[in-house]
Formats: C-alpha cells, sequence, structure tokens
C-alpha cells in the first residue's frame, strides 16, 4: 500500500480554522468515509469487513476528538488507521485459527458463505489483485475511481480533466485488458 497521501486541501483549511472552531464530526465523514472504506476493501475484498474497518476508524477519530486532541491531517490520519486496522485484522486470532461460525444456529441459516466457498473468494481476488497491479497505471486508475471510489462518469473526467467520452472509452478498454488477462489466467472459469 501506499505511504501516507499528501495533505488533503480541506483538511489543511480545516487545520487553519482550528483555532476558531473543531470540523463538524459528519462533514468529516462526508468527506473523507468513501476513501476509508475504499483502503479497507482493497486490503480484503469485502464490503462488510471494509465497512467494519472504516466505521472503527471514524469511531477512534471521535474518541480523539472527544479527548480534544488536534489532529493536523484528518485524512492522512483516517488513512493510517485504516490501513492498521486493516493488518490487525489479518492477524487476529478469529482469522489466525481459521475458525468460523456455524452455518446453521438454531435453525437460522447464515449469510456467510461455507469455508471452501470462503477460500475459493479468497484466492480468486488474490489474483485479481494480482492481475489489477499488472496493468498500467491509467487502466489502475481509471478502474479505482469507477469501482472503488464509486465516481460517476461525471466526476471522473473532472478529476482526469478529460471528457465524458473519453472516461467511457478509457474504463472500456482497461476493463477488456482486465477480462483478457482474467480469461487467460482462468480467473471465475469452472474448472
Amino acid at each position: 500500500m501506499a505511504d501516507v497521501p499528501p495533505p488533503d486541501p480541506a483538511d489543511e483549511a480545516e487545520v487553519e480554522d482550528a483555532g476558531q472552531e473543531r470540523p463538524d464530526f459528519e462533514t468529516l465523514y462526508q468527506r473523507h468515509s468513501r476513501e476509508v472504506w475504499a483502503l479497507a476493501y482493497e486490503r480484503w475484498m469485502n464490503a462488510d469487513t471494509a465497512m467494519d474497518i472504516t466505521q472503527e476508524a471514524f469511531m477512534r477519530l471521535w474518541k480523539k476528538l472527544e479527548e480534544g486532541e488536534d489532529i493536523l491531517n484528518v485524512r492522512a490520519w483516517l488513512l493510517r488507521v485504516a490501513r492498521n486496522l486493516a493488518e490487525d485484522h489479518a492477524k487476529s486470532a478469529f482469522r489466525r485459527n481459521g475458525t468460523h461460525p456455524p452455518q446453521t444456529m438454531n435453525g437460522v441459516q447464515s449469510r456467510d458463505c461455507l469455508p471452501l466457498e470462503r477460500l475459493e473468494q479468497m484466492e480468486t481476488s488474490a489474483q485479481v489483485r494480482g492481475l489489477l497491479e499488472e496493468l498500467s497505471k491509467p487502466d489502475r486508475e481509471i478502474l479505482t475511481l469507477r469501482y472503488a471510489f464509486e465516481y460517476t462518469t461525471e466526476q471522473i473526467a473532472e478529476l482526469l480533466e478529460i471528457n465524458a467520452t473519453a472516461v467511457h472509452m478509457r474504463l472500456s478498454r482497461a476493463r477488456q485488458r482486465l477480462a483478457e488477462r482474467l480469461k487467460a489466467q482462468g480467473v471465475g472459469q469452472l474448472p
């Protein structure tokens, strides 16, 4: 994963105003939660785990702010905490021991997949992540913006300073290149 990101201009504005008033927690959540979630999702490729990590990161931010601690770059702080939480999740006893809750308890069916299915999903996710790393930076960038950050075509066009048609074309080509690599590796195909 990348190092600590550069300061967010919005955070710098918060720092300048720090003497006047602390930023609203809801505003911070709206501004940074998608990026924190995407970082955790990139690591685990599981939306629920990513949401748990995101919530924990923001809970820790809330506690720090309640304690009166000044955080100069909220975005960087949150991303560092989320990265650490994602790594801690990997080291937890639950993961290390490989224990899974019963699939059925008192007649109630679990939403969790069976351990073998989970293992297959994890292997597929690892293969996809590996193939994404092999793509060119522009392909990874556009796929990440669209699918990890869930940016709209218009948001991507504005961010990359290109028109919407170019965004559609780049997305189409990047998806095609990824699909070709997936097919060549046999990812997602039945034996």
